[in-house]
């Protein structure tokens, strides 16, 4: 059989099923791993494709944070209090506007439950809170602050408390046992002994539908053959994104075309393109998470000013949110302004991130000379930091809100870090979906037997983002699309 296109096929033209089980998953990254364990654990036999040689995808390769709240037994244990109704109220802030209330709803209320999901799994968590900022925990501790929850504004809303759940990691940590690692390999595992079986290195190209309109199954390749794949209960895709479409990236997230960050090059956006196909809805796709390539250590030290020598954003807030003012509000064009002290104290700082940490562009006795040496107007960063400090000596920041253990006056000698484009990242918008991960056709309706979780959905970000979103939503949407799937 040829495959020209992405249009589905009739399941009439199958002549023969190379592969069949209850449950076809496409995909073995968190939302994938997460939805067959969840069809399995419903008595469902599980298939999953996977399009490289094993699984793990960009899960694996990441810093493996998990956006759990609500108040889990996590959090108890390392002292913060937390709810259902905080979690939401800061989600609805951090990710919007246009979030969907009813996943967020769903989410904010079975985050305990999922947590406790995945400890049974076998993801060991240590009760112990990282408090600087920063990407992600350098340490094995288990829980951080993930999405500026403790910055400006977000702190005035309700309580901060902090979210980012880790699994814990062997000490001393190396890159390949990241949280991320030790996640996808313990969850990969579980997946293993409920019975899931798993073939790789096969490329998903079309959905199978029969005269109902229901999908039925899939069409791939492996190995160069074409082979056809029968789902007697129902399909989920969880492809990921479609961040490494330029035709894609060009239509619908054009400033974030040609600077990936944090995925992997089979996020082609496949699955998109294939439920489009059949006339799936889609919702977001100009949401993006932009990450911003500066050691959180060093910015929440300094200010950060834009090409207009004016602050922006507080700068101890989650750098995620500084990465997408930066890009979206600011034209790309950042400045790190920070003191001789200041810069050494955030090198001596334990960091996750110690290749973001760059030299110094420039270097000046006085901001006047800085301020001529970065070709800035004339006035424009020395009002800024005449303002700043004058107000930092009391250890105030009334402009922005940037808490007082960070603001301290900045002296001389003075730099600044160009950080003019240090900006990638990953698209977040796709197949719109119902809470329970069911594929919407266009006219609102589900589309029978078509599921789909994680990146290759529009899940829980509407706009903003919070480290821990895309392995929070794609787990406990992938595991929901599973157990809908084995049930169909």
């Amino acid at each position: 059989m040829n495959i020209p296109t992405i249009r589905p096929v009739s399941v009439d033209e199958i002549e023969t099923w190379d592969f069949e089980a209850d449950v076809v998953v496409a995909g073995f990254g968190i939302a994938g791993v997460s939805a067959a364990i969840g069809a399995a654990e419903s008595g469902a036999d599980v298939l999953v494709l996977e399009r490289t040689g094993g699984g793990g995808g960009a899960a694996a390769l990441s810093g493996g944070i998990v956006y759990l709240g609500g108040g889990t037994r996590l959090q108890k244990a390392c002292g913060f209090d937390d709810s259902p109704e905080n979690m939401k109220i800061f989600l609805a802030e951090a990710l919007g506007p246009g979030v969907d209330e009813s996943k967020l709803d769903e989410y904010c209320r079975g985050s305990v439950a999922h947590f406790e999901w995945l400890e049974a799994c076998g993801v060991s968590y240590k009760e112990s809170f990282w408090s600087q900022p920063g990407w992600e925990c350098p340490a094995d501790d288990s829980l951080m602050y993930s999405g500026g929850e403790n910055a400006a504004p977000f702190n005035a809303l309700v309580e901060p408390a902090p979210r980012g759940h880790l699994a814990r990691v062997p000490m001393p940590r190396t890159g390949e046992q990241g949280a991320g690692h030790v996640l996808m390999t313990t969850l990969i595992a579980k997946a293993s002994t409920l019975g899931v079986r798993v073939e790789t290195d096969v490329r998903v190209q079309q959905l199978v539908t029969d005269g109902s309109g229901r999908v039925v199954g899939m069409v791939a390749t492996q190995f160069g053959k074409t082979v056809a794949v029968r789902a007697r209960g129902g399909v989920v895709l969880a492809t990921g994104s479609f961040a490494y479409n330029d035709e894609m990236m060009q239509t619908y997230a054009p400033r974030l075309y040609k600077r990936p960050a944090a995925t992997v090059e089979e996020h082609d956006g496949r699955s998109i393109l294939m439920a489009q196909a059949l006339g799936a809805s889609l919702a977001h796709m100009e949401a993006t998470e932009v990450a911003f390539f500066c050691d959180p250590q060093l910015i929440a030290r300094g200010i950060l000013v834009n090409g207009r020598g004016q602050r922006y954003v507080p700068e101890d807030t989650y750098p995620g949110r500084i990465g997408q003012l930066t890009m979206y509000q600011n034209d790309n064009q950042a400045y790190l302004i920070i003191d001789e002290e200041a810069y050494e104290e955030g090198i001596a700082a334990p960091s996750s991130s110690p290749q973001l940490r760059h030299a110094p562009t420039w270097v000046c006795e006085t901001v006047a000379e800085l301020e001529a040496e970065m070709g800035l107007p004339e006035g424009a960063l020395t009002s800024t930091v005449d303002l700043y400090n004058r107000h930092a000596g009391k250890g105030e920041d009334p402009v922005l809100g940037k808490k007082s253990e960070w603001v301290k006056p900045i002296g001389s000698p003075i730099a600044a870090i160009d950080l003019r484009g240090m900006t990638g990242g990953f698209t977040l918008g796709g197949l719109r979906t119902t809470v329970d991960s069911e594929v919407l056709h266009v006219d609102g309706t589900p589309i029978p037997g078509l599921y789909a979780a994680g990146r290759c959905t529009s899940g829980l970000s509407a706009w903003g983002y919070c480290s821990g979103i895309s392995l929070g939503d794609g787990s406990f949407f992938g595991r929901r699309a599973g157990t809908r799937a084995a049930g169909s």
